[in-house]
């Protein structure tokens, strides 16, 4: 419903939002009062754009409204209007918080990596192979010949001991008194305990 206008008596001019920074800059609570009743939608609806989370939203809109009263006396009207410079500090302090928010996921990620126990060392476990295949080279070197061809054919090669006795071209209870007896000097070499 409209007020009534009266003949005679003109309305009260309403300070537009400039006049109200003005006011609002020597400390008038009134002033800020209207100041945030007539920004607190668009700077809400600004920042939700950004973060599009409502609760943090809210809670930015507020850090805005409130950086608002404290630098009132900072804003200078020949820059631009007073909306746009409530609002351009509105953009500034959702972007801010987005970022901080990622920096916050990063550093959280790169902690989670630095706490993170592999579950293996990499190194230790090629060295340790390493060490290994030496120690079994160097007990195959101890072995006789045909212990050590019938050991590489049965199980390097993956031969049946049938086949390892026709390449050796030797019976095959020879081909597996030869392996028993090379995989127990083997063993013994390695210090493997049964």
């Amino acid at each position: 419903m409209k007020e009534p206008v009266f003949a005679g008596r003109p309305a009260p001019a309403q300070p537009d939002l400039q006049e109200l920074i003005g006011l609002v800059a020597r400390g008038d609570h009134e002033a800020f009062s209207r100041v945030y009743d007539a920004v607190c939608g668009p700077v809400l609806g600004l920042v939700r754009a950004v973060l599009r989370d409502p609760a943090q939203s809210e809670e930015v809109t507020q850090e805005v409204l409130m950086e608002v009263w404290r630098t009132a006396a900072r804003y200078q009207p020949s820059r631009g209007s007073a909306m746009t410079w409530i609002l351009t500090l509105a953009h500034r302090r959702a972007v801010d918080r987005v970022r901080s928010a990622q920096a916050a996921s990063d550093r959280e990620q790169r902690a989670a990596l630095l706490d993170r126990t592999p579950e293996y060392d990499e190194v230790t476990e090629q060295v340790e192979a390493s060490l290994e295949r030496e120690q079994v080279r160097r007990c195959l070197g101890g072995l006789t010949e045909l212990q050590r061809q019938s050991v590489t054919l049965a199980y390097y090669r993956g031969l049946a001991y049938s086949e390892v006795a026709e390449l050796l071209a030797v019976p095959l209870g020879t081909v597996k008194t030869r392996l028993r007896d090379g995989l127990i000097r083997l063993r013994d070499c390695l210090g493997v305990t049964v």
